[in-house]
């Protein structure tokens, strides 16, 4: 970190690229660790003095970076087979593997994977023998010991292959070891070939990733990574060390006008106290591991340090989430304000209502069924998912159903299970344990609130409002205490990813660290305003990061030609008469007032810079994405660059565009 003088503290233009997307001198069909060192010669010929990458962990045969399988090990896709000391005999298989894959617009993460795979397997087995004298007395068994984390996860790796790469959930004996247990594995001497293939492996991809970051710190550039807050379920981490995980809870975020259901990640939530008591060791081993590399690191999600949003196990969705921590609302509290039982359960438990069941049946159902088809589906609903109240004409779910799973286990007809799973969610309150309640986020659109009378809502809304404001009194001490430990273990720079609904806290909390947070321009507006005006640039914090987008939108060109309100962003900026279409003109306008931001680093997707020449426009604008949130395929993550480094350095205007932009004067206004 010395070697950069203290410029991490300077402010500086950024390039935000997945190293997959890299199209190096040497084609492999997939950007790789050693092809940054080339993309930081043309960052520093831009006046480019930052590169932001995704997530680089392993994350096996699942192409989003942000679900790994390990927070330690680094992924074999991004290992150039030629830089292995022992690739020389095996030099034709690598460049047909290159070959093979090289002309696809976006590189086909499966089968680069099992291609590369395939071979490292082979070069191993090639020289397994020399590989196991290394790790006897070598430098492989001193890499070992600096690294203790390669144990669990290659005994992890190599029972997950004997499984078929299923969960280890789904494992057959044995899926969780302790600590003593997977020591003993690794130890085995019939199974240490196996195990060393991983440690090999490991050590290989830290060298050429190590090289990359000294070479890019020796252009004077900073390298940021980015480290998600969560690990995947089925995960090294998970299964090994589940004292530090609440594995009965799902993290995600709560509903908003994208996600009207919220976002059910899967992802287990930590279990601080637990953490607390080694002084957050594991996060420290962490963020060790990664200042190797590393300059400063993006935090994904940092609310989830302050207070995560957790759903059941039992449901697909996060509509009945709830913060944790959080100060609960007690049914001894709305005793004392006049809520008998009853109510109480009437502000808590989704009612139905015998009529309702039959009509929404019936208005839910495609095409036209007899009444004996409806009559039939019903006695079903009423049977297997209901009970009735004390002989009225109303229902209760029955005990057995905990969530939307519950609900779909039944097997009934689509139109009774829609009915069903709107119901489910139809309550002012979410009764998560004994006598604990949370508000629930659709509460009041409930109709158990519109039966209530002004006294009584006014009374649940101070309540509700006090406990809110005690919790995010919580909240702040929280992520606080958190954040202070974790950023003063590392010399790394930190940037938190701040966007969603977000606490007053948090912004106090990260100016207090010195944290940087993220300004995503088109979501950087006064959203309770009239016209919800775009936030100025000169307006913008210091201690921020701006950009136009992020891997998870659309384009700067995309989002202008068909998301943009054109009128309202050309006048924020000055500029009425930007063209309708996008094109090299638009691009250098807007990216300029972006770069003018007062924010310390103005980061910019690669895409959206290659936008500044008209040489790299596609036809389709949307195939210029990394991932469309919300779905699963072959294309997210894939993205590529359109042309090799080389050809991109040769194009003056580009060079030039960047240029501009990183000498753009900061704007100042009167604060």
């Amino acid at each position: 970190m010395a070697e950069n003088g203290g410029k991490k503290q300077n402010r500086l233009i950024g390039a935000a690229v997945p190293v997959g997307a890299l199209r190096g001198a040497e084609p492999s069909g997939v950007g790789e660790y050693l092809d940054l060192i080339d993309f930081a010669g043309l960052c520093a010929e831009m006046g480019v003095g930052l590169i932001q990458i995704l997530p680089v962990n392993d994350t096996g045969y699942e192409s989003s970076p942000y679900s790994a399988l390990t927070a330690f090990a680094l992924h074999p896709l991004y290992i150039r087979l030629s830089a292995l000391d022992e690739a020389a005999p095996f030099a034709g298989q690598i460049a047909e593997l290159g070959r093979r894959f090289s002309g696809e617009s976006r590189f086909p993460y499966y089968r680069v994977l099992r291609a590369k795979m395939e071979l490292l397997r082979t070069i191993y087995g090639a020289n397994q023998g020399a590989v196991e004298k290394d790790a006897a007395s070598g430098p492989l068994s001193g890499w070992i010991k600096e690294n203790p984390w390669v144990k669990p996860y290659a005994v992890f790796r190599r029972l997950k292959e004997d499984n078929g790469e299923r969960s280890w959930k789904e494992w057959r004996e044995p899926r969780r070891m302790d600590a003593a247990a997977i020591n003993t594995l690794w130890e085995d001497p019939a199974l240490r070939g196996e195990h060393l293939f991983w440690a090999w492996l490991q050590r290989a991809l830290d060298s050429q990733f190590s090289q990359a970051a000294k070479a890019i710190r020796k252009a004077g550039l900073l390298l940021e990574g980015d480290l998600p807050i969560l690990m995947n379920e089925d995960s090294c981490d998970v299964w090994s060390h589940p004292e530090i995980f609440r594995e009965d809870l799902s993290a995600g975020a709560p509903p908003d006008m994208y996600s009207p259901e919220g976002q059910n990640w899967g992802f287990p939530i930590y279990n601080w106290e637990a953490q607390a008591k080694d002084g957050y060791a594991w996060w420290k081993a962490r963020l060790k591991a990664a200042s190797r590399y590393y300059d400063a690191y993006r935090i994904d999600h940092v609310l989830g340090f302050f207070r995560i949003w957790a759903s059941s196990r039992s449901d697909y969705s996060s509509i009945l989430g709830r913060y944790i921590p959080y100060l609960p609302i007690t049914r001894t509290e709305l005793e004392g304000l006049g809520f008998d039982q009853g109510r109480i359960r009437w502000l808590s438990q989704p009612h139905l209502a015998t009529g309702e069941i039959w009509e929404e049946i019936r208005r839910g159902w495609e095409g036209n069924p007899s009444p004996g088809e409806v009559a039939a589906e019903a006695e079903r609903c009423f049977c297997q998912a209901l009970d009735r109240i004390d002989g009225q004409e109303l229902w209760l779910f029955k005990d057995h159903i905990q969530g939307e799973k519950d609900i779909h286990a039944l097997g009934l007809h689509p139109a009774v299970e829609r009915t069903l799973m709107r119901a489910w969610h139809n309550r002012f309150f979410y009764e998560y344990a004994g006598g604990e309640l949370f508000p629930a986020w659709y509460g009041r659109d409930s109709r158990a609130y519109a039966s209530l009378s002004p006294e009584e809502k006014a009374l649940l809304e101070k309540t509700v409002a006090g406990h809110n404001a005690e919790s995010e009194a919580v909240w702040e001490r929280e992520g606080e205490k958190l954040l202070s430990a974790l950023t003063a273990s590392s010399p790394m720079l930190p940037c938190a990813e701040d966007l969603g609904a977000v606490p007053e806290c948090v912004p106090r909390v990260l100016a207090k660290l010195k944290i940087l947070g993220l300004r995503v321009i088109r979501w950087f507006r006064r959203w309770d305003e009239a016209g919800q005006p775009y936030v100025p640039f000169e307006e913008y914090p210091e201690l921020s990061v701006c950009t136009p987008a992020v891997h998870d939108s659309s384009t700067l060109r995309e989002w202008w030609n068909t998301e943009a309100d054109q009128n309202v962003f050309a006048n924020f900026i000055g500029v009425p008469s930007l063209p309708r279409m996008y094109n090299p003109g638009t691009a250098k306008v807007i990216l300029r007032h972006a770069a003018a931001a007062v924010s310390r680093f103005r980061v910019f997707q690669i895409q959206d810079l290659l936008h500044l020449s008209a040489r790299w426009y596609t036809m389709d604008p949307p195939a210029e994405r990394i991932n469309v949130p919300g779905t699963a395929n072959e294309f997210n993550w894939t993205y590529r660059l359109p042309a090799s480094i080389g050809e991109i350095r040769g194009d003056g205007d580009l060079i030039q565009g960047v240029k501009e932009l990183a000498a753009a004067p900061v704007k100042r206004g009167n604060r």
